[in-house]
């Protein structure tokens, strides 16, 4: 199964030859070692089922500037806080690019990627303090529960 039909699942989604962007229907090029194993298009479609897109445009926008990254005011503008704890796993799962079960320091570096291509990488600063609070349990990793509980912060 290849990454796109995995999101279709997941999300609920129509068949990716059903929907009208045609180029979702071309099989997804492996991804480039050191970079997310998601595709553009399907984290971005993934996202955008969870999300509204404005919302995730305006956060975005809002951190631009480097090292401006603060996770709660990015969660609560993206409106991942009020979602239920479903869609909170599902944003998770998106988050979590090579499917380990945990979201790594790599995987965070570029998380505003994840949420719209026009994201920009954290910076190692902003990435040591995201991850910092995060994770509760010292492994160096983010688990699902530890998302959790950090997007309710």
């Amino acid at each position: 199964m290849n990454n796109l039909e995995h999101f279709r699942l997941q999300f609920g989604l129509p068949s990716a030859c059903a929907l009208p962007v045609s180029f979702l229907c071309r099989p997804e090029p492996p991804a480039e070692p050191g970079t997310p194993a998601h595709s553009t298009a399907v984290v971005e479609m993934a996202m955008n089922s969870i999300l509204n897109p404005d919302d995730i445009k305006k956060a975005l926008d809002a951190f631009q500037a480097v090292d401006s990254f603060d996770h709660k005011r990015f969660f609560e503008m993206v409106g991942l806080k009020a979602k239920s704890a479903d869609d909170v796993k599902k944003a998770f799962h998106v988050l979590d690019a090579d499917n380990s079960g945990y979201i790594e320091e790599e995987e965070l570096k570029f998380v505003l990627k994840q949420f719209d291509k026009g994201g920009r990488d954290l910076t190692d600063k902003e990435t040591k303090a995201f991850l910092q609070a995060a994770d509760k349990d010292g492994d160096g990793k983010i688990g699902a529960e530890e998302f959790a509980a950090l997007v309710r912060e």
